[in-house]
């Protein structure tokens, strides 16, 4: 299936300073950025067709593909002066570069690559900037049995605060961490059918607009993930998982799986 990836915000709250103007998923961790770790994943997976809703900072995303360096990540043999790599990451794959302009939401950079996906059933989307060893797989196989236009992946609460039950007369009745509460949140990884253009308006929102107008419908599944993920909305989170990576605590890397039989 082919993969449309949202990475043209901003990324306000990922900034090092006012004259940063790499996009978020271009955020290193270990030496390469966000948006090659997510589509690694799906590459893993078999899914090496991807589609990038380009924006802020488009340049960078299209220069770090146009200059890749493969060694950067692969083993390889130096003889003679010239590489012979053992391994490769994206000679299989086809990556489609759309301009979907600097403010447009979600849905509407989804509306503007609509035509590159080719009239395609089910197609698989995605925040760029999300990082988890969701078992994709079993996402995609529960929504193609079920009568449904979108599926998106739901996640327990990631906030360290605490929720205070106040009484009347200004006395906790209770204390209960967000955590463990039976809430469920966005966790930004989602199977589709060409359904949901139906309900997303010019310059409409994929959740706010699409998948609200599907659960109206009772259109809209959730699978839930109990398993690791991890957003960037910050550079505090960002720079944890480039520690993460550096101890060599990575469990979205599938890919790195012993027996995992990658197929990217």
């Amino acid at each position: 299936m082919k993969v449309v990836l949202f990475c043209g915000g901003y990324g306000l709250r990922m900034r090092n300073g006012t004259s940063d103007d790499v996009p978020k998923p271009m955020a290193m961790v270990g030496p390469r950025p966000l948006i090659w770790h997510v589509m690694r994943y799906y590459a893993h997976y078999g899914h090496t067709e991807f589609i990038l809703c380009l924006g802020y900072g488009a340049h960078h995303i299209k220069e770090f593909f146009l200059r890749y360096e493969e060694t950067a990540s692969n083993d390889f043999v130096l003889r003679g002066g010239r590489t012979e790599l053992l391994s490769t990451d994206i000679s299989s794959w086809t990556i489609t570069f759309v301009q979907t302009g600097l403010e447009s939401p979600i849905g509407e950079r989804l509306r503007r690559v609509r035509h590159h996906l080719d009239g395609d059933e089910m197609f698989l989307a995605n925040y760029a900037d999300v990082l988890t060893d969701a078992p994709l797989p079993e996402m995609i196989d529960r929504f193609a049995r079920r009568d449904a236009g979108a599926s998106m992946m739901v996640v327990p609460p990631q906030s360290s605060f605490h929720c205070v039950e106040l009484g009347d007369d200004g006395l906790v009745g209770g204390i209960t961490a967000v955590s463990e509460l039976p809430l469920w949140e966005n966790g930004g990884y989602f199977v589709l059918r060409q359904e949901v253009f139906d309900h997303i308006p010019e310059n409409g929102d994929l959740v706010a607009d699409g998948c609200a107008q599907l659960a109206k419908r009772g259109r809209l599944t959730a699978y839930r993930h109990r398993g690791f993920w991890k957003p960037t909305d910050t550079v505090k989170e960002r720079a944890a998982l480039d520690e993460a990576y550096a101890r060599g605590e990575r469990p979205w890397a599938v890919w790195e799986r012993a027996g995992a039989g990658a197929r990217a």
